[in-house]
């Protein structure tokens, strides 16, 4: 069994593209944590916490780090925002 554990942070958004855009800018902020993983950041609805959306693309990149673009994005990944 491992020794990780993983916060839970509530926040309240009003739909869930403002919710995963919101939890995005809050991994993005995380980076300059070496603990942090953002690219692991779910959003759930407050009522149905089991059904979960991914904030953030889960493929990794070259040398383990993840890519930082919203998840279903089109194009190559990268770690830097898109225009």
């Amino acid at each position: 069994m491992s020794q990780r554990y993983v916060i839970h942070l509530p926040v309240v958004a009003t739909d869930l593209p403002a919710a995963q855009r919101l939890a995005r800018v809050i991994g993005r902020w995380m980076l300059v944590l070496p603990m942090t993983d953002p690219g692991e950041t779910i959003v759930s609805e407050e009522d149905h916490q089991l059904v979960r959306h991914r904030a953030f693309c889960d493929l990794r990149m070259a040398g383990g780090r993840r890519c930082l673009l919203r998840d279903g994005h089109d194009g190559a990944c990268s770690r830097r925002l898109r225009r």
